[in-house]
């Protein structure tokens, strides 16, 4: 079995997005998390690029699920690409909630800021929440666009 070049291109396309900005994001949200006000600067920047690195994980790890699944025709067959996006987003939500929960909850290894929104019902930070809905979708949106008019429906 041959991989085609559209698969690799556009697996490409979209670990750039979801690497860049979730480096981004990390830094970005930083001020909602204690550790902005307790650490040290080195301890900021290692948790930044460390949870960084669990985010590309996460990604690649839904992403992949997702194409075991449901990846037939991905990305050339419309069908496949919105079961594989839908799946791989929904999975990085649901691991996101749990994630939350594990580490304030159970673990206590973060823990929010007083400025962090927290989404009633699930008790979990907005920011993550969002981080996993809007990196993924410009992922992609990113990744897909080659494709954009060849896509068979």
């Amino acid at each position: 079995m041959q991989i085609s070049a559209s698969f690799v291109s556009t697996l490409r396309r979209y670990f750039s997005v979801i690497a860049g900005m979730n480096l981004v994001w990390e830094f970005a949200h930083m001020p909602l998390y204690t550790l902005w006000s307790t650490g040290t600067a080195g301890e900021i920047v290692f948790a930044a690029i460390h949870c960084t690195g669990g985010d590309i994980l996460i990604a690649m790890s839904a992403l992949m699920l997702s194409l075991l699944i449901f990846g037939a025709g991905w990305p050339l067959k419309r069908s496949a690409v919105y079961r594989v996006v839908g799946f791989t987003m929904v999975t990085g939500v649901g691991y996101t909630v749990f994630s939350e929960w594990l580490n304030i909850v159970v673990r206590e290894a973060w823990a929010y800021s007083e400025l962090m929104p927290i989404v009633p019902v699930i008790d979990a930070g907005l920011s993550p929440l969002l981080q996993w809905i809007v990196i993924p979708g410009l992922a992609f949106a990113w990744a897909l666009h080659p494709f954009r008019r060849s896509v068979e429906s």
